[in-house]
C-alpha cells in the first residue's frame, strides 16, 4: 500500500505583546562640605519594554475515506463515485493486480468452491486491474447502497438483467476501459484502468451520478477489546481453504497454503495484505433465471446474521442488520451497542454462515 505524506494546516495567531516597565526613581545625593561647592550627583529614569509574542499551531484534522476510515489528503477526491471491479481468483488468474490500491475488497463465494472479489475504488484509482470477470447475483446488494459504477466482464443475461433491474451503474463491456494482455490466457486476460472507467461512466450513453459513497461502517480512532486472533482460516468450500495471518501490523493472505501476492505493471509484486478483515455471514443459497436452468452460488445480504470483526490482532463478534439493497451494514456488538472498527483497508467477506472461520 502506498502512503501518501499528509500536510496539515498550520494557522499562525499571533497573541498580543505583553510589556512591562521597569522604573527607576531619580535620586540625588549630595556631597559632603569640602569647600564651598557642592557636587551633585543624579541617576536619570530609566524605562525597558519587553515584547513577548505567542505563536499557537492548529492542526486541522483531514478528511477520511468513508470505505475505510483513513485520512485523505485530497478532499476533492472524496468527492466522486466509487468503481466497483470483480476480479477473478482462479489460481490460474494469481497473482492479480489492483488489489493492493483498493480502498475495500469484497470476496464472495462462485461455483466450483472457488471466490471472487469485488474491489472498491473511491479516492484511489488503478491503471492497472485485473483479472475482470464476469458478475455474479449477490454483487448488486454491495455496490447499490454505494451508487457504484460497476465494471465486470459480462454476465449471464439473467444476470446482468437482475444487475440492471436493482439499479445497479454497470459497465458490461470489454471494450470499455479494458483491454486483453497477451501475457495471459482467456479468460484470465482481462485487465482495466479505473480513470478511463470514470471517464466512460461521465459520457453518453451512461452518464452515471458521480456521488460519494456513505461510511460504510463505523471507523473510530479505538483500541479493540477482543481475544487474540492471530492466525485465522477461512473454509470457504471442501477444496478451498484461506489464512489470514496477523504480522503486528496487518493480515497477509495465503491461499490453499501458498502466500497470495498481486502484481503490478512494472512486474513489482508484494504479499496480499490488509488492515482489518470483516466477515458477513449470510444464508448461501442457490439463484437461477426464472424457469430456467444455470444455478449459481449466492448469499443473502438482508436481514441479519452473525459478523465477526479481526483487527489489530484481535477479535471481536456480534449481528448485522440490514433493511435493504440500499443501505449499509448495521454492526452491532455482542452489549447492543454500535460495533465500532478501527480506521484501516478492510477485506470484506460475504461469507457462507453454514461454513467456519476459526482463529488462534
Amino acid at each position: 500500500m502506498i502512503r501518501r505524506l499528509i500536510p496539515v494546516l498550520v494557522l499562525a495567531i499571533v497573541a498580543g505583546a505583553c510589556s512591562s516597565t521597569d522604573e527607576v526613581v531619580d535620586t540625588t545625593t549630595l556631597a559632603p562640605t569640602a569647600t564651598t561647592t557642592a557636587a551633585t550627583t543624579t541617576t536619570s529614569s530609566t524605562s525597558t519594554t519587553t515584547t513577548t509574542t505567542t505563536t499557537t499551531t492548529t492542526t486541522i484534522p483531514l478528511p477520511t475515506s468513508p470505505l475505510n476510515g483513513l485520512p485523505v489528503e485530497d478532499a476533492e477526491s472524496l468527492d466522486r463515485r466509487v468503481i466497483g471491479i470483480k476480479i477473478d481468483n482462479h489460481p490460474n488468474a494469481r497473482p492479480q493486480s489492483g488489489l493492493q490500491e483498493a480502498d475495500a475488497v469484497y470476496e464472495i463465494r462462485v461455483e466450483s468452491g472457488i471466490t471472487r472479489f469485488l474491489a472498491l475504488f473511491h479516492h484511489t484509482d488503478s491503471g492497472y486491474v485485473g483479472p475482470i470477470r464476469s458478475g455474479r447475483p449477490t454483487d448488486p446488494e454491495l455496490v447499490v447502497y454505494l451508487g457504484a459504477t460497476f465494471m465486470t466482464a459480462g454476465a449471464a443475461g439473467w444476470v446482468a438483467a437482475g444487475i440492471r433491474a436493482q439499479g445497479t451503474n454497470y459497465l458490461s463491456n470489454e471494450t470499455l476501459g479494458t483491454r486483453r494482455i497477451s501475457a495471459r490466457r482467456a479468460p484470465h486476460n482481462l485487465y482495466g484502468n479505473t480513470v478511463e472507467m470514470r471517464e466512460i461512466a461521465d459520457a453518453p450513453p451512461y452518464r452515471f451520478p458521480d456521488d460519494p459513497p456513505p461510511t460504510i461502517f463505523d471507523f473510530a480512532d479505538i483500541e479493540l477489546e477482543g481475544e487474540a486472533a492471530t492466525d485465522i482460516t477461512f473454509d470457504w468450500a471442501d477444496r478451498h481453504e484461506v489464512r489470514w495471518e496477523w504480522d503486528g501490523e496487518r493480515y497477509l493472505r495465503y491461499d490453499q497454503g501458498a502466500a497470495h501476492s498481486w502484481l503490478d505493471i512494472d512486474g513489482d509484486s508484494d504479499h496480499v495484505a490488509f488492515d482489518t478483515l470483516v466477515v458477513i455471514k449470510g444464508r448461501y443459497y442457490l439463484a437461477g433465471p426464472p424457469g430456467g436452468s444455470g444455478v449459481l452460488p449466492s448469499i443473502d445480504t438482508i436481514g441479519t446474521g452473525d459478523v465477526l470483526v479481526f483487527s489489530q490482532g484481535k477479535v471481536v463478534t456480534g449481528t448485522w442488520n440490514r433493511g435493504s439493497i440500499d443501505v449499509p451494514f448495521e454492526l452491532v456488538a455482542e452489549d447492543g451497542s454500535e460495533l465500532q472498527i478501527p480506521p484501516g483497508r478492510p477485506w470484506i467477506s460475504v461469507f457462507p454462515e453454514s461454513r467456519d472461520v476459526t482463529w488462534e
